[in-house]
């Protein structure tokens, strides 16, 4: 093998680690965040590839695709995998987001919404304060480094132009989507309950009481009941934070054991 040859396999390695580590930067919680500039994330998954390419490198020999498409395809498989990994982070923020959401509705904070710079969309208020929680929990805890150990770990699970797609790997991603709603419920469930109990109550005292104005009453009850569970709820959210990271952990282990 001549040295243009063989400098030629190493650059197709380089660039398809480049693209598989930009993947993670596009949707992933904290690294794909909107108020990074793009020259910062892109700087930073240069950074990654620089680390990770001695160690990926010696793996094994990998040679570059014959073409241009082939190694297009090789392209869009590697940005496929980091996006996944992303892609499951995601997915178990945007469970907070729509457990925020129900929150909200049942409160009666619906029609107030607020910026989230992350993602460059209107979030509701409390849907606002359980994702940054989530962010700080998350940060706090070290899972931004177990993001980057998953990405580390791809590399020998799936090695470059490796990637063996199936239809297990289409159902668990339907799985995945399904759980926002799933665990969104499950976050929102006490909240829900409180406000239910309070309309049941305010029920009654509308038929025992009929000149009594329930909406004058119930809508500041409603807000007070509310936010008072929810107080009371935020140390046991912290440790349902704790739970859900651990299921993400996992999932995206499954999810890169779909693509061997």
């Amino acid at each position: 093998m001549d040295f243009f040859t063989l400098a030629q396999d190493h650059a197709a390695v380089f660039l398809l680690m480049l693209t598989r580590c930009s993947g993670i930067f596009m949707i992933a919680p904290f690294f794909g965040s909107l108020n990074i500039p793009v020259t910062i994330r892109a700087a930073a998954a240069f950074a990654f590839t620089l680390v990770l390419f001695p160690v990926v490198d010696g793996l094994g020999t990998v040679a570059a695709p014959p073409s241009v498409w082939a190694f297009a395809g090789s392209v869009l498989a590697e940005l496929f995998i980091g996006w996944l990994i992303g892609f499951i982070a995601y997915v178990c923020f945007s469970a907070i987001h729509m457990a925020g959401k129900v929150m909200d509705m049942q409160v009666g904070f619906a029609v107030v919404n607020v910026m989230d710079p992350t993602s460059g969309q209107q979030i509701p208020l409390i849907g606002s304060l359980l994702y940054n929680l989530g962010i700080i929990v998350f940060l706090v805890t070290n899972g931004h480094h177990v993001i980057i150990t998953a990405l580390a770990e791809s590399f020998r699970m799936v090695p470059l132009a490796a990637m063996q797609p199936n239809l297990s790997l289409t159902m668990l991603l339907v799985d995945f989507t399904n759980g926002i709603f799933v665990t969104g419920m499950k976050i929102a469930m006490p909240v829900t309950f409180a406000i239910l109990l309070v309309n049941v109550a305010l029920g009654i005292l509308a038929r025992t009481m009929p000149q009594m104005n329930i909406f004058v009453v119930g809508i500041p009850l409603q807000l007070m009941v509310g936010v008072g569970v929810l107080s009371m709820l935020l140390p046991f959210y912290v440790m349902f934070l704790d739970v859900l990271f651990n299921e993400m952990y996992g999932k995206i282990s499954i999810a890169l054991q779909a693509l061997q």
